[in-house]
């Protein structure tokens, strides 16, 4: 096969570049160049003496708190604040002052950098650290008159200022340098401390909760609320435990014409024959009622009480007179409602008292239909000791409770009496049971029941809680 004339050519002059001296083994073609030694010593970025008319170049700048990483912080505009938390040099000051003897110290080397810092803004906080001292002053005149001992800061930051406040943080700032987060709650706890006497911070279960938006600097004080723990006996009829809104305007503002404008079903409550009072001494805004159980607005509470915690919302005082308050409650309720046992609380035991399942004394009063032998019915009713009942949920709480059989034992049945054509009887039952059904049978939802067990209709006339089996 002939060989292509137009490859030979290329050979060719391949070849002769070749011979020419590229690449040729007898004279290489970086034979004419001078070689620069290396020098002995790697430059040392961290060096206090940096090498006389360097230039400094921003895109290789070293951390700090090497000298020219906190002149290149300068450089870009960082304030005082935060040339002081990212440099990672030890000053005599700190904070701003910290800062300026830092930048004092890169213009003696650089002096152009007095130029280039003082028209830019703090790319790392946007000069939000010089705002410290007045969202103190704020957090003092909001604490004007609030009784209290300690305080938590939570703070809300822009994420993009946070964003890049990280990326020149961990490219250019000194290991272990603070947030700008972090060293915002600083700043204003060390000032608010000054304004601000016998206050301390924490982190957890704070008198006031501070609250600063610094893209507004508006600043919200949320006063946390107090605990009252004790139990009460309801000693009348007609007195719901918690507030009943009323059912035609639902508890709306100015409630209406039914509810006298007062948006409540029932103008009492044992919340308010408590809590009112407590409101007033605490100038609280408001209370919240958590009780272990309830009883029905028709049955008395007797015995030790009903253990509750009584919810304070806001309030300017935090300590309570008790004996004062004790007395104050006692007018409020005028014979209705008393109390004892009463102690500052706190929000688990609310969970406590809100999970506990304890056993509960009844006195409950009914009238059977007809009663032909006394004697017997009170031996069967007796019978009821020890027996394990099932009940579905009643009808009169259906609206509010899910529909489903809950198995309960009557523990104990202590006394039944005949009086005139009633039957009264004390008995002990399981917590979550429902009394008056274990009586009246709620149309056969509760089996066995005092009514299936006598074989007649009966009545509920009145119940009493007799003791709440608790603490």
């Amino acid at each position: 096969m002939a060989a292509d004339p137009d490859e030979d050519d290329d050979q060719v002059e391949w070849v002769s570049y070749s011979n020419a001296g590229y690449g040729s083994s007898e004279e290489g073609l970086w034979e004419d160049v001078v070689p620069i030694e290396s020098p002995s010593e790697e430059i040392d970025w961290y060096d206090e003496n940096p090498i006389e008319g360097e230039s400094m170049i921003e895109w290789d700048a070293p951390p700090c708190p090497a000298p020219l990483g906190i002149a290149y912080l300068a450089r870009i505009g960082c304030c005082d604040f935060c040339l002081h938390r990212l440099g990672g040099r030890r000053t005599d000051a700190v904070g701003a002052e910290g800062g300026a003897a830092l930048r004092k110290e890169a213009e003696r080397r650089d002096p152009e950098i007095a130029l280039q810092g003082s028209t830019v803004e703090c790319p790392t906080c946007e000069n939000l650290l010089e705002d410290v001292n007045n969202v103190s002053k704020i957090i003092s005149a909001a604490c004007d008159g609030l009784q209290f001992s300690t305080m938590q800061i939570g703070v809300h930051i822009p994420k993009d200022l946070i964003e890049e406040e990280d990326r020149i943080r961990s490219r250019y700032g000194a290991p272990g340098s603070k947030p700008l987060k972090a060293s915002f709650v600083e700043e204003v706890q060390v000032n608010t401390s000054d304004m601000v006497k016998d206050i301390e911070f924490v982190r957890e279960r704070p008198d006031l909760m501070v609250l600063i938006d610094t893209l507004t600097l508006r600043v919200d004080v949320d006063v946390r609320p107090v605990f009252l723990y004790g139990r009460y006996r309801k000693l009348s009829r007609g007195i719901p435990q918690t507030r009943w809104p009323c059912r035609a305007c639902r508890g709306r503002d100015g409630g209406c014409e039914s509810c006298e404008s007062t948006g409540l079903q029932y103008p009492d409550s044992v919340q308010d024959l408590i809590g009112k009072p407590v409101a007033e001494q605490m100038q609280a805004q408001d209370t919240a009622f958590h009780g272990m159980g309830r009883e029905d607005i028709d049955v008395r509470c007797l015995g030790q009480g009903r253990p509750f915690v009584l919810e304070v919302k806001s309030p300017k005082k935090r300590t309570p007179e008790f004996a004062s308050l004790l007395k104050l409650i006692e007018e409020n309720a005028d014979g209705r409602v008393e109390i004892d046992s009463l102690r500052i609380s706190d929000r688990k035991e609310v969970a406590r008292i809100k999970q506990t399942r304890s056993e509960k004394s009844y006195t409950i009063r009914f009238k059977p239909e007809s009663l032909e032998d006394p004697d017997k019915a009170c031996n069967d009713i007796l019978a009821l000791s020890g027996t394990m009942i099932e009940q579905q949920t009643p009808k009169r709480v259906s609206h509010r409770r899910a529909d489903r059989n809950r198995v309960r034992k009557v523990v104990s049945v202590d006394r039944v009496d005949v009086v005139g054509d009633e039957i009264e009887m004390t008995l002990r039952c399981e917590a979550g049971t429902y009394i008056k059904e274990l009586v009246h049978s709620d149309e056969g939802r509760t089996t066995p029941s005092v009514t299936s067990i006598i074989g007649v209709p009966c009545e509920v006339v009145w119940l009493d809680v007799e003791d709440v089996h608790a603490d």
